[in-house]
């Protein structure tokens, strides 16, 4: 089965090549599509060297800085017109360890989403300060008691999809774009019933460069799981 890991970057110039290689290490089935916006460390030029020596290692490089919802959308919109049959989401700083895909690949042949869970069983995340931690531990109860769903960890970004769901999902009118994208996803998925399964992962906090949290990104986050709701009860979301 054909797989393509999407890795969004802005200014990820220290990891990506590291990252790129890990991933396509895991599987001789898997493909790394990195989704550029235009960093100006050059990331996207280590990418097109890496390109002339593997042809596994796709590119999309786009105008600007345009987030990171809309990196995933289209990452999506590739992996479908290029028929992949799984498609993963992953970070580009090795806060996602590349060693768990073997482990997702083998639990999606059973499920239609894995979703890597930082929160199954205790909360399983290295380095991050106190403050960091509480702000995405409450964010996630919030969210499963606004939306019903029972995900532990909606607002993780380590996960993989059939492309079934993909297909099912109308990708142009997702409507958030921050950490709340992931939301988005899991509820889309959810509401049409596809079958969810998280597996416990250990989020280790970025090596190096710069995190892109901010407080525009928790705002949204907070306003977005009341957005989805209305959407479900008005049935604009089924």
């Amino acid at each position: 089965m054909r797989t393509l890991v999407i890795i969004p970057t802005y200014n990820e110039a220290e990891n990506i090549s590291a990252i790129t290689d890990a991933a396509l290490k895991q599987a001789k089935s898997i493909d790394v599509l990195v989704v550029d916006d235009n960093s100006p460390d050059g990331t996207s030029q280590i990418i097109k060297d890496k390109q002339k020596k593997n042809k596994r290692i796709h590119l999309l490089q786009r105008e600007g800085k345009m987030g990171l919802g809309s990196a995933y959308v289209a990452g999506f919109k590739y992996a479908l017109e290029n028929n992949y049959d799984y498609i993963f989401e992953m970070d580009a700083d090795f806060s996602h360890d590349p060693e768990d895909i073997p482990r997702m690949l083998a639990e999606i042949e059973n499920a239609d989403l894995v979703i890597g869970s930082r929160y199954i069983k205790g909360i399983h995340v290295v380095n991050w300060p106190l403050r960091r931690l509480f702000l995405s531990f409450f964010a996630a109860q919030y969210a499963k008691i606004i939306t019903g769903m029972k995900i532990n960890d909606p607002t993780g970004g380590f996960k993989c999809f059939r492309k079934e769901v993909l297909e099912s999902i109308d990708l142009d009118e997702i409507i958030s774009d921050g950490y709340s994208f992931q939301i988005e996803m899991n509820f889309r998925t959810w509401v049409k019933k596809f079958r969810i399964k998280e597996l416990s992962i250990i989020f280790t906090d970025r090596r190096v460069g710069q995190s892109k949290m901010s407080k525009k990104i928790v705002r949204e986050a907070i306003i977005i799981v009341w957005k989805l709701k209305y959407y479900q009860l008005k049935k604009r979301i089924k």
